[in-house]
Formats: C-alpha cells, sequence, structure tokens
C-alpha cells in the first residue's frame, strides 16, 4: 500500500516474477473499464505479463462498494490459496484495505447510487455522498451506525503488510510527471470518451 506514485505497481510486478504469486488490485478507480489513463492503470501489455486481479470488472456506469471490494478479495485469495499460490494485494485505496482488515460494520443499508447520484454534482466526494445516503436511509448519522455495529473481520487470513512511503519532495516530483505523461497520452480524449 501507499500514496499514488510510490511505486506500488513497479513492486508488485518485481515480486510476482520472484515466486509463486499472484496480483490483486486495491484501488477503487482500477475497477472501471474505459479509465485507463486517468488512473494510471498498467498498460494491456503489463497486465498480459502480470495479471491483476479486480482490474476493468465493470463500467463507470455501475456501483463496486467496500463490501464488493472484501467479499471480491476473499474468494479470490480463498481460490489462490487451494492453488499454493500467495496472493499480493497491491493499491492504494485505504479505505479497501481497512474494510479487508478491520471489517465492515455488518447492518449498514446497501449502496443506492441512483438515489445518491440524483442529489449531488459530480464533484462531490464520495465519502460525503455516502455519508448522506446512509442518513437518509436511516435517519442516524454513519459515524453512530460505524461505531455501533461490530465488525465483521475475516480473521482467516494472516496479513503482511507494508507501505511504500516516499520522500514528500520526491512523490510530488513523481505525480507532477505521471500528470505530464497522463496529459501527454491523452488523458482529456479519456475523459471527454467518457
Amino acid at each position: 500500500m501507499g500514496p499514488t506514485a510510490s511505486g506500488k505497481t513497479a513492486l508488485a510486478c518485481q515480486l510476482y516474477e520472484q515466486g509463486n504469486f499472484e496480483l490483486i488490485s486495491v484501488d477503487s478507480a482500477l475497477v472501471f473499464k474505459d479509465m485507463d489513463i486517468g488512473t494510471a492503470k498498467p498498460t494491456k501489455e503489463e497486465l498480459l505479463q502480470y495479471p491483476h486481479h479486480l482490474i476493468d470488472i465493470i463500467s463507470p456506469l455501475e456501483v463496486y462498494s467496500a463490501a464488493n471490494f472484501v467479499e471480491d478479495a476473499c474468494s479470490l485469495i480463498d481460490d489462490m490459496h487451494a492453488r499454493g499460490k500467495t496472493p499480493i494485494l497491491v493499491g492504494g485505496t485505504m479505505l479497501y484495505f481497512k474494510a479487508l482488515l478491520e471489517g465492515l460494520s455488518s447492518n449498514l443499508p446497501s449502496a443506492d447510487y441512483p438515489l445518491a447520484g440524483e442529489k449531488f454534482k459530480v464533484s462531490d466526494k464520495q465519502r460525503i455522498i455516502r455519508a448522506l445516503e446512509v442518513y437518509k436511509l436511516t435517519g442516524q448519522p454513519i459515524t453512530k451506525l460505524q461505531a455501533e455495529q461490530p465488525k465483521n473481520v475475516p480473521y482467516r487470513y494472516n496479513f503482511h503488510n507494508y507501505a511504500l512511503m516516499p520522500d514528500r519532495a520526491e512523490l510530488h516530483q513523481r505525480i507532477a510527471q505521471r500528470l505530464k505523461i497522463m496529459w501527454d497520452i491523452g488523458f482529456l480524449n479519456e475523459v471527454e470518451a467518457l
């Protein structure tokens, strides 16, 4: 795990080559098809050489929650273990990591994307939408529900957690360089197409 442009994918690919590993993406943007440049998704060639699970699984019009991620990741981990493989979970969506490592509140309502989507502008943050949605559906603040509900922690796994944390100045330089490359290879066209 680690911030954008910290080198997570490159490290995961190096590890993939060295052992009996499979890669699981822990990135809330990479699940979407046709969002390649702006998400810094590994290229099709990279994905052929270093296959990642949970990339390009839904359209940008569909919803994929942390609960969906936990369910899919646990299924993949179980399958990998059954085949004698070791999963490497790589990405920067900390909510997904937190949900997998600590569990989720069990009685929160499921997402109602159309209802939330009608009420908010595209520029609003996903978590604010979710908090408002939960309040509308339950009449209670999400923080209260989260504090009251027992967690469904998937204790059946032993995780070894590693975070890449480059120097902030270096990281900002990498992000600026990545953004320049994104513009050069057609980020604006990708956004217009979406």
